[in-house]
């Protein structure tokens, strides 16, 4: 009886293994291969949900479905101009044929490496097959002209391919070299380029140099407008102030002539008031013109010593 027992045990653990060995599941995420002692057997399964095998005979081997990142190293790379650069990049991919990505690269980590190969490869023949000038730039620029910066536009050269295009080209090349490995590469971007240290530090010496030649250009420009504006100022202030003079002359002249146009009248009106006016004006003139300690000399036939003879 226990015999039985544990034979029923034995037997229900084994039903549970094979039942438990028999299926796999895959989500939305992932596609799988089943292999019989290291070889393919049968369709991939990319369907998601429940899928059988044989069990402990079969083995599944998963891969991701969803579009897989590529980041290139940074590589010191010759243009098609003799220029040396740095050159970092990256891709995106995903696994078209699950089937064929395993007979030939077996996993991700040889997938990369095998697209290290290819995309670095491409890359290097796409920036020596062009210059500078047209990896750096994807369009042709139609700047403003102006005089200040005439010397620098003319350096701008018009493109015929462009980075956009240098991009497609390296994509469409590494394709055509992954068709037999169940792989296509969806996207290549060049991330980030520059020069390499030595040149960099000459170009950014030039550059330097020419902002301080521009900066100095504007000083020049800017301290001859300033004279401009303070010859305009003093000639302008020297005119409001002859202006002005001449105007208050004009009507010192004409205040004097109504002066004298009233002391006329008033002479002809009356000569006792003429006298008395006289005699009034004399008077103002001593005080404004001596003092205590003031001493003068007089003719006999002054005015100031005819009134003061008067008066004794």
């Amino acid at each position: 009886m226990r015999k039985r027992k544990t034979g029923l045990v034995v037997i229900g653990v084994i039903l549970t293994l094979l039942i438990f060995n028999s299926y796999f599941i895959l989500d939305e995420t992932e596609q799988a291969i089943v292999t019989q002692f290291g070889k393919p057997v049968g369709e991939p399964r990319t369907s998601p949900g429940i899928n059988f095998k044989t069990p402990f005979l079969h083995k599944v081997q998963f891969f991701d479905k969803r579009y897989l990142e590529w980041d290139g190293d940074k590589n010191q790379v010759p243009t098609k101009d003799k220029k040396f650069i740095f050159v970092d990049t990256y891709a995106r991919w995903e696994i078209t044929n699950p089937l064929q990505f395993f007979i030939r690269l077996r996993d991700e980590r040889s997938a990369q490496s095998r697209l290290d190969d290819i995309l670095d490869g491409e890359t290097r023949n796409a920036i020596a097959s062009h210059d500078l000038l047209e990896i750096v730039r994807s369009t042709n620029r139609d700047p403003e002209i102006t005089e200040d910066f005439m010397e620098e536009l003319e350096i701008l050269q018009d493109i015929t391919v462009g980075r956009d295009m240098i991009e497609k080209i390296v994509l469409e090349k590494a394709n055509q070299r992954t068709t037999d490995l169940g792989v296509r590469i969806l996207d290549f971007r060049f991330k980030r380029m520059n020069y390499v240290d030595e040149v960099r530090d000459r170009v950014y010496d030039r550059m330097i140099s020419e902002r301080n030649r521009i900066a100095d250009q504007f000083k020049s420009e800017g301290q001859g407008q300033a004279r401009v504006i303070e010859g305009n100022k003093e000639r302008d202030l020297a005119k409001i102030q002859s202006e002005a003079f001449r105007k208050a002359e004009e009507i010192k002249g004409l205040a004097d002539a109504e002066a004298t146009d009233i002391y006329a009248s008033a002479y002809n009106k009356n000569r006792t008031s003429i006298d008395l006016y006289k005699f009034l004006r004399t008077m103002e003139s001593f005080e404004k013109s001596m003092d205590e300690n003031t001493s003068i000399v007089l003719s006999t036939d002054s005015e100031f010593f005819k009134y003061l003879r008067k008066l004794n």
